[in-house]
């Protein structure tokens, strides 16, 4: 069809792009994923026209989602480290799937049904998504909107705003037992993997988040004082961790006058790389016979030992990097054991005298 024309990208993918010109009118051209959509783009917008029905000044009328994507990636994920993997990979498939939409074409009822097939289609792994991620997916695209708002005036409102999130749980309460952290523990020690054995105990240890550790450099520890220094944590800051006891001396012990600057746990043939323990981690958990247990529950363990012993709320979450109480409970959880404990010294002292 005239006026359409099909191109190439160096990625491999195919885009086709339409242009309206009709005498008295500026031109008007917009890129589309299929020459079904950019066919359907070009009638609609010259019947528009002809008939002066068509808003050239209407909010996000000249950007796609497309566009939006990847001046989000080009400008704003570059100062967002922290996530910007997985917030690349989220707006990857919002591209992937509404990229040839203009913004003013993006309605609430068109994220809902894509956030409702997110939650029912399998991942290229033959996975389902959860609740979680799918929230997520949604809070990177919701970022890039916000910004389309505020900073470069494409749009008026952001559509993500006007839609229901799905249901999230409260959290899991998964933590290891006593037993099973001796095993756990065992199985790490004897991994071929010789980073696996310090990770764990410092992730027991502090209570810190799995990036944290991996990302951790020889200059954000202080072996003499023992203590640990992060200075980017996921709530933006800075964070004091008390090192002491088999963490500390399982540092002393890999410390060779490092730099500064290089990786706690670097990756065998890339230093500069975290060192992978995936499969490592899940061959001690295999040999330990421990099931449903992710690494992040490590932390959740660590929160449940500090209350345990009578750490308060306030202290848990200090240390752990949490800005509100609510977290806190969420992974502060207390074993089936300690509550007979508890409840059995509570019922000695309300009822000593009925015996």
């Amino acid at each position: 069809m005239k006026g359409i024309d099909k191109r190439t990208h160096k990625d491999g993918t195919i885009s086709y792009r339409a242009r309206v010109r009709i005498k008295g009118h500026p031109v008007l051209i917009q890129s589309f994923a299929s020459k079904t959509l950019a066919t359907k783009w070009k009638r609609d917008t010259e019947s528009a026209v002809e008939q002066g029905k068509y808003a050239y000044d209407k909010p996000g009328s000249k950007h796609t989602l497309a566009d939006l994507v990847d001046r989000y990636i080009e400008r704003v994920l570059p100062t967002k480290p922290k996530n910007a993997r997985n917030v690349h990979q989220h707006l990857l498939w919002w591209k992937q799937e509404l990229g040839s939409y203009l913004l003013s074409d993006i309605k609430p009822n068109l994220i809902a049904q894509k956030r409702d097939d997110l939650l029912s289609n399998l991942t290229c792994k033959g996975k389902s998504r959860s609740p979680t991620t799918v929230v997520r997916y949604l809070a990177s695209l919701s970022h890039a909107f916000a910004i389309a708002v505020r900073d470069w005036e494409w749009i008026q409102e952001n559509p993500i705003m006007k839609i229901s999130k799905p249901k999230i749980s409260n959290g899991r309460t998964r933590f290891l037992n006593d037993d099973e952290k001796e095993k756990l523990l065992f199985a790490c020690r004897e991994s071929e993997s010789k980073g696996l054995y310090p990770i764990v105990i410092l992730a027991l240890s502090t209570g810190m988040r799995r990036g944290e550790i991996m990302n951790l450099k020889w200059g954000d520890i202080d072996l003499a004082q023992g203590s640990i220094l992060l200075q980017a944590t996921k709530n933006g800051e800075r964070r004091f961790i008390p090192l002491v006891g088999i963490a500390l001396d399982l540092l002393r012990s890999k410390y060779a006058n490092q730099n500064l600057g290089s990786l706690v746990f670097p990756a065998p043939h890339s230093p500069c790389k975290p060192i992978d323990i995936r499969s490592a981690w899940e061959r001690a958990l295999s040999k330990a016979n421990i099931f449903n247990f992710r690494f992040h529950d490590l932390r959740h363990t660590a929160a449940s030992y500090l209350a345990m012993n009578q750490a308060s709320l306030l202290e848990i979450g200090t240390l752990l990097g949490h800005k509100t109480v609510q977290m806190t409970k969420r992974y502060a959880h207390l074993s089936n054991a300690h509550l007979y404990s508890i409840t059995l010294t509570l019922t000695d002292k309300l009822f000593s005298n009925q015996k």
